[in-house]
């Protein structure tokens, strides 16, 4: 969601930081070199694990955290970045010895004593608080560490997760998370993966969460308030969690129990189930105002109806598993989800994704500009990334055949589980796996054409 800008390296000298015994290499880079969020993410390492030691006081809105980063330098470094937005930092340590650091805006640069070379493996340590932020997008949408009724609840896509632990904040470094939460007493804190304990002492309680699957950072979530939790399994054993604010919980019922029945229709269409567990997170309405995929269960802002809960729990395939490498490739996400829908109206008595098709192609707003090239950070959610993006899959669909074409969404599934795609592996992987279709006209008019194509 932001417009590109030159990529910014941090230099030892504008840090004006003292070179230290025994350091090597170069600085890394502040970004990871997103198209739209060119700060976003750092270059120089790969993060493996996040160890995230969490404690928040609701009343006064303070957040105090030790987060302990375990990563492999891609390169040799004199120092590195993470992404840090607010807060005040107390102490760093890289594998155990004090580091030396400078803040500028959302880098906090980090120089460890020696230096690390290429394929090191280190564990750096950041020792922070305060108030978190929430944070306004180009679309005017809120993420961050957002305030509720009753607690908090953190939500990273695009870039919010910097507001509430440091890190790698780019969707293409993914690591599994221990997340542990402490609250007062009668609260509970949910968040993604697997719960692995609580234990209250002296009037507070914390919650421990595991994520062992490779997670990108703005898929996590912590969720705090005066829950109700539930837990079962669907028919295949597969684990399901939810929790649901008590005002939601009546309504919620219904829709909620079609979990499992959700997760076995899609498994039919796009394969295993990538996760260890199933489930969502439903506040009560807020202004916060969307929806988002976080891994494993995914958060809703009051009741879903069954489409919505259809097209979040697509992502945990498209968006989650295989996750797109910049934010250009967000299409990737929603144009997947999206078409998820169209397949599930079609699969249960609703309209046939031709219709859908159909009627998408005669609204004028899909066509401002081609899904695969969004013109700033402030339209990466408006309607060509999702309906269009839809539309450049139900093309693929109507040149492939029924047949072909859901082998293609299990394959690019399976091909990418747990990794990074972008927009050019897709294309090549739909022509590795169809060499005697030519696609080019799909690319050319549907996905990468300015304008509505003349024919549907």
């Amino acid at each position: 969601m932001r417009t590109p800008r030159p990529l910014v390296v941090v230099t030892a000298a504008v840090l004006g930081l003292a070179a230290c015994g025994g350091a090597h290499g170069g600085p890394g880079g502040s970004g990871a070199g997103d198209p739209y969020f060119p700060k976003a993410g750092n270059a120089g390492y790969d993060v493996t694990h996040y160890d995230l030691d969490l404690s928040y006081q609701p009343d006064s809105h303070r957040l105090s955290g030790t987060a302990t980063l375990t990563a492999r330098a891609t390169a040799d470094l004199s120092a590195f970045d993470l992404d840090l937005k607010g807060m005040r930092v107390h102490g760093v340590t890289v594998d155990g010895r004090d580091a030396r650091y400078q803040r500028a805006g959302q880098e906090l640069t980090v120089r460890p004593r020696d230096g690390l070379g290429e394929g090191d493996r280190f564990r750096v340590t950041v020792r922070y608080g305060g108030a978190p932020e929430a944070i306004t997008d180009p679309d005017g949408s809120k993420e961050g560490w957002l305030r509720t009724a009753d607690g908090a609840l953190a939500l990273g896509q695009p870039v919010g997760s910097m507001a509430w632990f440091p890190g790698n904040h780019h969707p293409s470094d993914k690591a599994t998370y221990a997340i542990a939460v402490t609250v007062p007493k009668g609260l509970r804190a949910v968040s993604n993966g697997e719960p692995a304990g609580e234990r209250t002492t002296a009037g507070r309680t914390t919650f421990t969460w595991r994520t062992t699957e490779p997670m990108a950072s703005y898929l996590a979530t912590v969720a705090i308030g005066d829950w109700r939790t539930d837990r079962s399994r669907t028919d295949d054993g597969l684990p399901v969690y939810t929790a649901v604010d008590p005002t939601q919980a009546a309504a919620s019922e219904a829709v909620l129990k079609r979990i499992p029945e959700v997760v076995d229709w899609a498994e039919g269409l796009f394969g295993p189930y990538p996760f260890s567990s199933v489930g969502a997170i439903v506040d009560r309405p807020s202004d916060i105002g969307y929806a988002l995929e976080t891994q494993n269960r995914p958060v809703f802002p009051g009741v879903p109806g069954i489409v919505l809960l259809v097209h979040e729990l697509a992502h945990q395939w498209y968006g989650d598993s295989v996750t797109p490498k910049t934010w250009r490739d967000m299409w990737l996400n929603e144009g997947f989800a999206t078409y998820a829908e169209w397949l599930w109206q079609e699969d249960h008595g609703g309209d046939s994704a031709q219709e859908i098709f159909e009627a998408t192609y005669r609204q004028d707003v899909v066509w401002a500009f081609p899904p695969a090239d969004p013109p700033d950070a402030a339209h990466l959610t408006a309607a060509p990334v999702y309906q269009r993006g839809a539309m450049v899959l139900h093309k693929i669909r109507q040149r492939a055949g029924d047949t072909a074409f859901r082998a293609l969404l299990r394959g690019w599934a399976a091909a990418h589980r747990h990794g990074t795609a972008d927009t050019d592996d897709f294309t090549a992987y739909v022509e590795k796996r169809l060499p005697d279709e030519d696609f080019g006209a799909v690319w050319a008019r549907w996905l990468r054409g300015d304008g509505r194509p003349d024919r549907p």
